[in-house]
């Protein structure tokens, strides 16, 4: 072991072996000893990158699937609140928001340690067993009898339901090229985003024509349903283990032990000080690298500012509008307008601008997502001010679907720019930066509902909206700006960043 060596630090070290082993594994080497096992050149068909465009597209839909049902169940509930307080006897305001919001407290501690499993054991396995300890909890939450049962359940539910946020973006990063991934991921965004927008409709009239505990009952079934289809059409993507479960299989008809894997002759470390280094790695990324810092500020407000309008939703439309519960979650179809409209428009312009950018200037970088950040930047606070005033002076009900359809439109915008920033940015490790952007971001969509009655009863809707814009304006408009300036050369200072 020579001197430099010696003085790396045992974490940082295997974090650079495999990040030097990463253009081997994806390309190939034909120059390669012959028993260091590898894809067969770049065009191997084990390779997920060469995989079939049908193949590629089952496994994102069925990600996103897993990514819908979660974040409806995070939402489900908010029209049956003022049911479920009156059952449990709660009467303080921040204890009944926080049986809606505890769910989403738990994204903020689940993809910290599932998104770097993900990277030791693979996608699939993580995946299904978090989902299928999301579906037991959730169950049992529509049985609990008391506002601590339910509080719990929901925690533990949201800790399982997690996982597709935080190990999703890992897979669409195994699957795709970067001028192939921006249409991926704007299907993956959508899903967390249109599952909160969804959920309360069915929550409101379920609850207005059954019972509370049925909105967990039918998450419940759904999500059973999206398990089974997992089982069958979900492929383990992740190259290491692919490449390693290749190396075992090679080892079992040869019987030659020296059949291995780039990072297994690299890496005699054991099980736990492999674990240990995964799981340190989304903190090591959120307190290292400035562009995980910058991107998980923003869309912790974007995303916390987004939780705050669904939960006062069913306020304003059952006591300022004076609609039933079932009609009032109507309303949230505004939401699920934006945010669908806006991700299809991404979705087609994301990778056009992406190649037009790279076949200008020769080369491909994650800065060529930014353009439309900007855009993101100027609807988000525009869809607030008109959402907020047209509430405060109760016109006709479509001027304040109008704002939040704008609002919603703006916000998944931002939210796949900014995640397809990090996945282009951070290729390998793209689970890992996700999970410590997902970690500030699910600490918001926690915290900014619990202060959302208490606003609105100091400034209504008008002036406690236009706050809001004002911060979004404040966040927004240097994000685009500074990330293409600085976001190439803060890239070449990180040992993580991808090349």
């Amino acid at each position: 072991m020579n001197e430099h060596s010696q003085q790396t630090p045992p974490t940082k070290r295997v974090d650079q072996d495999l990040e030097r082993a990463q253009p081997e594994l994806e390309k190939g080497d034909p120059e390669a000893p012959s028993k260091l096992v590898q894809w067969e050149g770049p065009n191997d068909t084990e390779n997920p990158k060469n995989w079939k465009t049908s193949k590629k597209w089952m496994a994102v839909i069925t990600v996103s699937c897993f990514t819908f049902i979660s974040p409806a169940s995070s939402s489900m509930v908010a029209p049956a609140l003022s049911t479920m307080a009156k059952e449990f006897h709660v009467s303080n305001e921040i204890e009944s928001q926080l049986m809606l919001s505890v769910f989403v407290l738990a994204y903020a501690v689940g993809p910290l340690f599932l998104g770097p499993f993900s990277e030791i054991y693979g996608r699939v396995p993580v995946l299904q067993l978090a989902n299928l300890w999301y579906l037991v909890f959730n169950v049992v939450g529509g049985v609990a009898k008391s506002k601590g049962q339910m509080i719990a359940f929901r925690f533990l539910a949201g800790l399982g339901g997690s996982a597709p946020l935080a190990i999703g973006g890992g897979v669409l990063s195994d699957l795709f090229v970067p001028e192939e991934r921006g249409r991926a991921i704007a299907i993956y965004s959508l899903a967390p985003l249109l599952g909160p927008a969804i959920g309360p409709i069915a929550g409101g009239f379920i609850t207005e024509n059954t019972s509370w505990s049925w909105t967990f009952y039918a998450t419940s079934i759904a999500d059973g349903v999206i398990q089974l289809f997992g089982l069958f059409f979900l492929r383990e993507t992740y190259t290491p283990v692919l490449l390693k479960r290749k190396a075992k299989r090679l080892r079992k008809e040869t019987g030659d032990p020296g059949y291995q894997t780039e990072s297994e002759m690299s890496n005699n470390q054991t099980i736990l000080q492999v674990l240990s280094v995964s799981l340190v790695r989304p903190f090591k990324l959120l307190t290292t690298q400035p562009i995980v810092q910058f991107i998980a500020i923003y869309m912790a407000y974007v995303y916390g500012v987004m939780y705050l309008v669904m939960s006062t939703f069913p306020t304003l439309w059952t006591e300022s509008y004076h609609e039933s519960i079932g009609i009032g979650s109507l309303n949230y179809i505004a939401l699920g307008l934006g945010y669908w409209g806006g991700s299809q428009i991404c979705a087609m312009l994301n990778d056009r601008i992406y190649r037009r950018l790279k076949q200008k200037t020769g080369k491909g970088r994650p800065e060529f997502r930014i353009p439309l950040l900007g855009v993101a930047a100027v609807f988000t606070p525009i869809g607030l001010f008109i959402y907020g005033w047209t509430a405060q002076a109760h016109t006709h009900w479509i001027g304040p679907d109008i704002g939040a359809c704008i609002f919603s439109l703006g916000i998944i915008t931002a939210y796949q720019c900014m995640q397809t920033y990090l996945v282009d940015a951070y290729t390998r490790y793209a689970a890992s930066a996700l999970a410590a952007a997902a970690c500030l971001r699910s600490l918001a969509g926690f915290g900014f509902p619990l202060f959302a009655p208490y606003m609105y009863q100091a400034l209504d809707y008008g002036w406690g909206n236009s706050l809001l814009a004002f911060v979004s304006i404040a966040l927004g408009v240097p994000a685009p700006l500074l990330l293409w300036i600085y976001g190439e050369r803060l890239r070449k200072m990180s040992t993580y960043a991808a090349g």
